[in-house]
């Protein structure tokens, strides 16, 4: 049973790190940095939806259903979210459509309606309303840490676009040291770290690239290095 839960464990974090190197390549431009305030720093997490939260969501929430009719309605908002009808997925308008926003409305002590009230929240945060995506981010709870480590980073993002930068990097350390899974801890720790260095602390900014350079090289391809150096000038 143990050894079942540990190649579960491996599976997501292994989906995990392909989605997340595809985001990468933008953070780790370092001129592109330069050029960023706090609040740019941010990545759209809104991405995150259907490439990460689709997989996980269907892991986690439709092959172990508590509740078949939150789970009918969270399939139907997520169908329109693939489609790409955000404000149908969004729903909470009618009762024929209740929407991720509806089903966490009226399930949001299942599983089902727990995810529909994190997907809800990213849609708004694409939509710029950051107050109620964070408000809907923050109702999320799951005993998945990587979910809970993207739920944090999320809310981080919320944060700094609402110009809260430093409430920001507290979710982002956060959102490092939550899961177990190395390259989710590896992203938000880098993400803390940038995030301190556009705050100007560059004290805090230089424990969280040192701690990439001790933890996770294997991720980081050197860059690391090139963060340190910049805690002494930028």
């Amino acid at each position: 049973m143990a050894d079942l839960h540990n190649k579960k464990q491996e599976r997501e974090g292994k989906e995990t790190v392909e989605f997340f190197k595809d985001l990468d390549k933008e953070a780790l431009n370092i001129e592109s940095f330069l050029e960023k305030n706090s609040k740019k720093l941010t990545i759209g997490f809104g991405i995150l939806i259907v490439a990460v939260l689709g997989w996980f969501g269907y892991q986690q929430f439709i092959l172990e259903p508590q509740n078949e009719e939150a789970t009918k309605s969270y399939l139907a908002a997520q169908k329109n979210l693939a489609d790409g009808k955000e404000d149908l997925a969004l729903g909470g308008k009618s009762v024929a459509n209740p929407g991720f926003l509806g089903t966490y409305n009226d399930f949001s002590s299942t599983k089902a309606g727990k995810l529909s009230a994190y997907n809800a929240g990213l849609i708004e945060f694409k939509k710029g309303n950051y107050q109620k995506a964070y408000d809907l981010l923050d109702n999320f709870s799951s005993d998945n840490k990587i979910l809970v480590a993207l739920k944090y980073g999320a809310m981080a993002d919320c944060l700094s676009n609402l110009n809260k930068s430093d409430d920001a990097l507290t979710l982002a350390d956060k959102a490092s040291s939550v899961s177990d899974d190395p390259y989710t801890s590896y992203y938000f720790t880098k993400k803390a770290g940038m995030l301190a260095l556009a705050l100007k602390k560059n004290a805090d900014a230089k424990k969280y690239f040192s701690a990439i350079d001790e933890k996770y090289q294997d991720y980081d391809n050197g860059q690391s290095d090139a963060f340190i150096e910049m805690t002494k000038y930028y």
